[in-house]
């Protein structure tokens, strides 16, 4: 059932913000060389990978110098990249890996191998459902690269303690997984980024 309802969101979804797609991409394209749309290798269901799309906020090259982006204004983000992050609009060509099967609209928000290579056996349940656009985590640290950037060293502070608490909150989700809480995360999503 779920899925129907991702193929049903994740077509229209494309379908209406298409015009948006095209203003956004050229927006980028103008600001700084490369194209519009970054793809990066992200860790699936059953642990596979898989390209995920973004919208590209950051100058080409940007993630050699680290995954995780820190502070309210990450020198490596563009001025159209800090606008398309803050209203998470970077994510919607994320609506193309749903519809491909490869995400749902809701679930855990898929990691890059580096840190689902650091999980626990408990901690792995996570890559037992599609990863997704949206879940509790993603609204519970919606201002996450703001508190790495509070952090004294960041990548511990993602490791010890942000990645694990994400993870008890994707649990929360796969735990009581429905149509009822698929809706209610995509709501709750919506007022915060409204909000």
């Amino acid at each position: 059932m779920i899925r129907f309802f991702d193929v049903v969101f994740s077509f229209i979804g494309i379908a209406l913000l298409s015009p948006l797609f095209v203003v956004l991409y050229i927006a980028i394209c103008l600001e700084s060389k490369g194209g519009g749309i970054y793809s990066q290798t992200r860790v699936g269901k059953e642990g596979r990978d898989f390209k995920l799309f973004k919208f590209r906020s950051m100058r080409i090259g940007s993630d050699k110098k680290g995954l995780i982006t820190v502070g309210g204004r990450d020198p490596r983000v563009t001025r159209t990249g800090f606008f398309i992050r803050k209203y998470k609009l970077d994510e919607l060509p994320q609506l193309f890996n749903v519809l491909i099967g490869d995400m749902s609209i809701v679930g855990p928000r898929p990691e890059v191998r580096k840190y689902v290579d650091l999980y626990t056996d408990e901690q792995r349940k996570v890559l037992s459902v599609r990863p997704g656009i949206t879940d509790y985590a993603s609204i519970e640290y919606v201002d996450e690269n703001v508190i790495l950037g509070q952090a004294e060293d960041p990548e511990k502070a993602y490791i010890e303690t942000i990645l694990p608490d994400k993870i008890r909150y994707n649990m929360k989700y796969i735990n009581h997984q429905c149509p009822q809480e698929y809706f209610k995360i995509i709501f709750l999503t919506l007022y915060h980024i409204i909000k």
